[in-house]
């Protein structure tokens, strides 16, 4: 089994934090969002993948030499923006066996095994967590079976409340790619793009059965505030913590906090929601719901809900804040 995994978006959402670093790689809880996901891939058994890049590819090409060279990875670039059926016709080439194909705009809980024990009747999967707000997603229509026989892009009426997370399993490539070129002949959608949920409606009109999978959880990294709500799940488990040689002096520190190796925090008051990256420093300052990336200092600061990122410099900051690395926000004190 291979991976497709698309990359190629410039994440206008999250900048500043975007305009320097891909929003794959962007951190939370410290750590690249999609370094979660590819150790999930590894733990499956995955060792050959099709990043489609575009934006900032190069950075994705350094940091997967560097962090993961045991991953086979080829590289494809999406030159023309026409969407997510557009992007997976470009790893054609590579797609001849079982896909699992995952778009990292977000964190989720799902039982990847799943792949290893589907049964025949089965052509894929598609993971879904159910939803309250069903109006702001694709959402799937199954019928008793659980099989997909419709996605709705954000409905009016509750068709469904099965969101579509963007994480898949196809095992009959040739009729999703079938599907794919069938979607790609036709006019696009209302923002111009081709839509690979599309293609998979083809191969269930052709008689392919897809079967819908829960997650236990699905975490939104596109945004800053979603973003900042993900770090706050995760500091909630084993990600929240003080590394041994973190130093916190005359500081409170609240739970839900993380303090990595070499950071200082000094007469401070810390969370909850909080993650102080590698050799940051955080001086006489009070953070809440607050990333402050590795290197970057905070002095003399009040924030909260903000982004700081490595390298960069805060001085007499109050409130909300969005800082690209090796920036400098410098007020009176």
């Amino acid at each position: 089994m291979r991976a497709i995994i698309p990359l190629a978006g410039r994440g206008t959402r999250l900048r500043p934090h975007t305009l320097t670093t891909p929003k794959p790689l962007v951190h939370v809880a410290g750590r690249p969002v999609m370094s979660y996901i590819l150790d999930d891939l590894k733990a499956l058994g995955i060792e050959e993948m099709v990043f489609v890049i575009g934006y900032l590819g190069d950075v994705v090409q350094e940091y997967m030499a560097r962090e993961y060279p045991e991953i086979r990875v080829h590289y494809v670039e999406q030159e023309v923006q026409d969407g997510t059926a557009g992007a997976i016709k470009l790893a054609e080439p590579w797609a001849d066996d079982d896909l699992l194909i995952v778009f990292v705009d977000t964190l989720f809980d799902a039982d990847l095994s799943l792949t290893s024990s589907l049964s025949d009747e089965w052509s894929g999967v598609i993971w879904a967590k159910e939803v309250e707000d069903y109006q702001r997603f694709g959402v799937i229509v199954t019928d008793e079976s659980g099989a997909m026989t419709r996605i709705v892009e954000k409905p009016t009426e509750p068709v469904s409340r099965l969101a579509n997370i963007g994480l898949y399993y196809i095992r009959d490539s040739a009729l999703l790619f079938e599907g794919i070129n069938k979607v790609l002949a036709s006019e696009p959608g209302p923002s111009g793009e081709y839509y690979l949920t599309d293609a998979f409606q083809y191969m269930v009109d052709q008689g392919a059965r897809i079967r819908t999978a829960p997650v236990g959880g699905w975490y939104d990294c596109g945004k800053v505030d979603a973003l900042l709500e993900t770090n706050r799940h995760l500091l909630e488990g084993p990600r929240g913590q003080l590394a041994p040689d973190a130093v916190v002096e005359g500081s409170q520190v609240e739970d839900g906090v993380r303090v990595e190796s070499g950071a200082r925090v000094v007469r401070s008051r810390i969370g909850p929601n909080v993650t102080v990256e590698a050799g940051a420093v955080v001086e006489d300052s009070e953070l809440r719901n607050c990333i402050v990336g590795a290197g970057a200092r905070v002095v003399g600061s009040q924030l909260h809900d903000s982004i700081i990122g490595a390298q960069a410099r805060v001085e007499g900051a109050r409130g909300v804040l969005n800082v690209a690395e090796h920036s400098e926000v410098l007020l009176p004190m």
